[in-house]
């Protein structure tokens, strides 16, 4: 019996497995795989990464700063806006990937000039990739999803706690 990797058009590189598994070898692209811990740990090191440059601009402010729990509170939200991005840029090439392992189809790139090629998987790659997305790929997705809503939602509320303190403590 042949194997369908000998006959696949589709430069190594570009094959959904492949880069699959280029995900589970980044540094970045690792931490949601794992579980909670290893996501939240870098998440929260680069949130206390980014807390001392918002609470100086903060501090720039001079309405906070006569109110020094208002300033923590605005520098500390501020603060999220950069691992609410690393959430999305991880987003980003999960589902891409997720895409790519779930569609029937591999659209890939033979030179390099962008002369856009269409190969169809065979079943038996379509039966791999699928339970590879179902099964490794959708959990790291639905824990990315929560993650960044639980994120959003810090921003939000807390946002609105600031705008309540700000109006209430600055008259």
């Amino acid at each position: 019996m042949l194997d369908d990797t000998s006959r696949s058009p589709v430069p190594p590189e570009q094959r959904p497995r492949e880069e699959y598994a280029q995900l589970c070898r980044s540094w970045f692209f690792v931490w949601p795989q794992h579980g909670w811990l290893q996501l939240l740990r870098p998440l929260l090191i680069s949130w206390l990464l980014v807390l001392p440059v918002t609470l100086l601009v903060a501090s720039g402010s001079f309405s906070l700063r006569r109110v020094p729990l208002l300033l923590v509170a605005v520098g500390a939200l501020a603060a999220l806006l950069l691992p609410l991005l690393l959430l999305l840029r991880q987003w980003l090439g999960w589902s891409y990937v997720n895409r790519r392992l779930l569609s029937e189809r591999i659209v890939y790139e033979e030179s390099g000039w962008y002369d856009g090629q269409v190969w169809e998987k065979p079943l038996a790659w379509r039966q791999q990739d699928r339970l590879i997305a179902q099964h490794e790929v959708r959990p790291v997705l639905v824990r990315l999803r929560q993650t960044a809503s639980a994120a959003a939602a810090v921003l939000l509320v807390g946002s609105g706690i600031c705008q309540a303190l700000g109006r209430f403590l600055l008259l």
